[in-house]
């Protein structure tokens, strides 16, 4: 399932990805076959040892496929060399994660400038960008502050901030509520939902049906393959009947 509208911006086809441990081989992706579109909101979901962590890793060309193809707005990914990869991860793709990340002797301010350290432009522009990423998560008044004088909620918007301040194709968001309380996960989730109604592109892996819930379409991995894709409205009728032949 994708959209039928938007440009697309990644193109699975056929992705495997096959590690080896000692003599045996695990398939941790068997095949996956994903088009993504712009502005879309889309959450995957699966058990422990489904593919979802890959998938997001083979996304975020953090990790290599081992057979397939993944395009990445129009550009062949798999052919790229580790430095261009790099580029790639830098300039087009926004990381969120559940532990922040955050250098801790670093304000605010510059722990968001850290993706722009080789961008073009001197330390202004890069200074005004960040301040623009930081107003974008409502922390223009936590500039100087740093992640130990600031709450767990503010830290996961200075880490959004960041990820976005190199205005990204795609945010990848992986368990980004995970470390929160349910009050300030919420809020988390208010700004993804904000920031796809302004156009962006968000990907989050969660193993929570409410976080899922926010997004616009469910991926439903198990075994390293995709049991299910589908608009959240049809989604959750899937759901209910699969829980009604359980009973």
């Amino acid at each position: 399932m994708s959209q039928d509208n938007g440009k697309l911006i990644i193109r699975l086809e056929k992705i495997a990805r096959v590690y080896k441990v000692g003599i045996e081989h695990i398939r941790a992706l068997d095949g996956i076959d994903l088009n993504l579109h712009e502005n879309e909101y889309v959450a995957v979901m699966g058990p422990s040892g489904s593919g979802k962590s890959t998938l997001m890793n083979v996304l975020g060309c953090l990790d290599r496929a081992t057979s397939g193809y993944y395009g990445l707005d129009g550009h062949d990914t798999t052919k790229l060399s580790d430095s261009a990869l790099a580029g790639i991860r830098n300039e087009r793709i926004g990381f969120v994660f559940q532990s922040f990340e955050l250098l801790g002797r670093l304000s605010s301010l510059k722990n968001v400038e850290m993706p722009l350290v080789y961008s073009q432009g001197g330390w202004f522009s890069r200074k005004k960008r960040a301040r623009e990423a930081l107003d974008r998560v409502g922390l223009s008044d936590r500039i100087k502050h740093k992640p130990t004088q600031l709450s767990g909620g503010e830290k996961q918007r200075v880490a959004i901030a960041r990820a976005l301040v190199c205005n990204p194709s795609i945010l990848l968001a992986d368990e980004p509520t995970g470390n929160l309380d349910s009050k300030t996960s919420e809020s988390i989730l208010e700004l993804f939902g904000q920031l796809h109604r302004k156009g962006q592109t968000i990907v989050v892996v969660t193993h929570e049906e409410h976080v899922a819930s926010h997004c616009r379409r469910i991926i439903r991995m198990k075994d390293g393959r995709i049991h299910s894709d589908m608009p959240i409205e049809e989604d959750r009728i899937s759901q209910k009947a699969e829980e009604g032949n359980a009973k």
